[in-house]
């Protein structure tokens, strides 16, 4: 009765299809034919197609409108810390947090190993904090600026700094995304941690050669050294950035780590971090309040005179983030849709079938959390819904359920930035200044770990099972939650 209840409460799969296929045949049509990243109406003419098939198939509308207002529950929080990060940027600009990490990044990065740095340290900041968000509002935006000064075009210095933002998201303890799809798949946190490194690791190797290789592209040799000159005398001229003064204008910084690190709330953080910079730039460099706030509401401007240096500093504030927050609403509105009906249950529920092994069961696991993803706008809803709906294949198969929550991250976690209307390719669009068609192509991080996952499930390498006893738990705990 329960299934018969569920599958009339659902679209069927032909009215799921049709819905997703209206949806990329619009894209297509925008990003290709196009060639434009605005995709605010093509999202708005996908709800509303989606809406109208489902009405007319018999779906109430206040259960479509539930939908809506579950996307856009989702997306409250990660849009106010999106807006909040608009109104950092300016002030830690304006305290010299900014201009000071550019300044002496500037004359300690070479360019050719300008990409490898960046990956490492996001890298190493991400698994610190747990977070791929901080690291991308903070060491993130430093890195663009010095890419700027060292030559590297934005699109890659991007890519660098979202696979290694990507690693905390990934193998972080502390990382919301990780002790969700250890939760989801109900397994132990550690241990999905450690399978995770057998695709990570390996995948994130590959991404620091080919980082590596790319930067040999940009030595020393081929850089103006006159443009760096005027941005270091540009920088230097207008900020206070000798060693003392430099260190406090890191306090900022500091705080953010400190915080993400205790576990502080990212909204709470960024609030934090944002008066501590406005502070320290009343303090340091003489700015009024009346002035900091017109920064934090319109972005920082400044006319130092030389062009290179206006364009690295005159950015951020809240307004300029305002094309990001309405996309990412709409994109979680349209996943809200598609989740509440049940239009994407009736999609991933035909490709069970396709689960009879452990090779099929994994790429069918990536290739759903992937669509997910595309459709929900939500690395989050990437996880659970294909992680519960795949599990018991997994239990059936007697695969250890590190494996399941492992490939949940494999699919859904790393390729979350590299939906342009997604929560996480919003936020890096936002705060790196770069489209997430741009930075896709230099993210390796997020390419190669599902295939990765692939490659050991064709191959069955580190795909590990169940013993007697440990199976015989599982079936034990399914039989009483039966029960219950």
């Amino acid at each position: 009765m329960e299934e018969k209840r569920k599958s009339n409460d659902q679209p069927s799969f032909g009215i799921a299809l049709l819905i997703v296929i209206f949806l990329f045949a619009l894209l297509i049509i925008q990003v290709v034919q196009l060639g434009s990243p605005d995709i605010h109406m093509t999202l708005i003419f996908a709800i509303s197609f989606a809406t109208l098939v489902l009405m007319l198939t018999g779906m109430k509308w206040k259960r479509i409108e539930e939908g809506i207002m579950h996307g856009c529950k989702i997306a409250t929080i990660p849009m106010l810390i999106l807006m909040f990060i608009g109104m950092l940027i300016p002030t830690w600009i304006a305290s010299g947090t900014i201009p000071v990490l550019m300044y002496y990044g500037l004359q300690l990065i070479s360019p050719s190993m300008f990409l490898f740095t960046a990956a490492i340290i996001c890298g190493v900041a991400s698994l610190s904090t747990g977070s791929s968000w901080t690291t991308g509002a903070t060491f993130g935006v430093a890195f663009m600026g010095i890419s700027m000064g060292l030559g590297v075009p934005a699109p890659m210095a991007a890519g660098a700094i979202v696979s290694g933002a990507i690693i905390g998201d990934k193998l972080s303890p502390l990382s919301d995304s990780t002790n969700l799809a250890a939760g989801v798949c109900e397994a132990n946190l550690f241990k999905h941690i450690k399978s995770m490194l057998y695709t990570t690791v390996p995948a994130f190797v590959i991404a620091l050669i080919i980082y590596f290789i790319l930067g040999m592209r940009y030595s020393a040799d081929n850089i103006d050294t006159t443009a760096v000159d005027s941005i270091l005398a540009g920088l230097s001229g207008n900020f206070n950035i000798t060693p003392g003064i430099a260190i406090i204008s890191l306090i900022p910084l500091a705080a953010v780590v400190i915080m993400a690190f205790k576990q502080v709330s990212a909204l709470a953080a960024m609030v934090i971090a944002s008066l501590i910079g406005m502070v320290l730039a009343i303090v340091i460099n003489g700015y009024s309040l009346y002035e900091m706030m017109s920064f934090m509401n319109y972005g920082f401007t400044i006319d130092t005179g030389i062009a290179d240096v206006d364009k690295l500093l005159n950015r951020g504030g809240l307004q300029s983030m305002m094309w990001t927050v309405s996309l990412g609403y709409l994109g979680l509105s349209y996943g809200g849709i598609l989740e509440k009906t049940g239009t994407l249950e009736a999609l991933i529920g035909k490709m069970l079938v396709l689960t009879r092994n452990a090779r099929n069961l994994i790429i069918t696991h990536i290739i759903s959390a992937i669509a997910v993803n595309m459709l929900s706008a939500s690395q989050y809803v990437a996880i659970l819904i294909p992680g519960r709906m795949y599990l018991s294949s997994y239990d059936k198969l007697h695969i250890k359920r590190q494996v399941a929550s492992r490939t949940c991250e494999d699919g859904g976690t790393v390729t979350s930035p590299l939906v342009p209307w997604g929560l996480c390719g919003v936020f890096f669009t936002g705060a790196l200044g770069v489209a997430t068609l741009e930075y896709l192509p230099y993210t390796f991080l997020a390419i190669f770990t599902p295939l990765m996952a692939i490659l050991y499930a064709s191959t069955g390498k580190f795909i590990w099972y169940n013993t007697e006893e440990e199976q015989k738990e599982i079936d034990k705990s399914k039989q009483s939650e039966m029960i219950a």
